[in-house]
């Protein structure tokens, strides 16, 4: 699991190559913190189909802002670095995020 930031975003995500899954998060965000053991056991379950990182938008916030990143919970995929899929608040869940990233293997 990636520890996302403005550092390494640019080549960990937008340069790289596959399918790069990340978790936009916030301390406060109680459903955010919630969905985090689902997201933890997607990362294990598609280990080597995809690349998964988390982003912390209370520290990081003119980054997920650029994301186009304006509420939380939020997970995009992204392939070859474009921004391919979402899921946000109701679909942010285990069910979801699976079926986005089914989609795009």
């Amino acid at each position: 699991m990636l520890d996302l930031d403005k550092d390494n975003f640019e080549n960990e995500v937008l340069k790289a190559s596959g399918i790069v899954v990340v978790d936009f998060w916030g301390e406060g965000c109680e459903p955010c913190k919630a969905l985090m053991p689902d997201f933890e056991s997607i990362a294990s379950e598609y280990d080597g189909k995809a690349t998964f990182g988390k982003l912390n938008t209370s520290k990081e916030r003119r980054l997920a802002i650029s994301q186009r990143v304006l509420g939380l919970p939020t997970v995009v995929l992204y392939k070859d670095g474009t921004r391919m899929g979402e899921c946000t608040k109701d679909s942010a869940n285990a069910e979801g995020i699976k079926a986005l990233i089914e989609t795009h293997l």
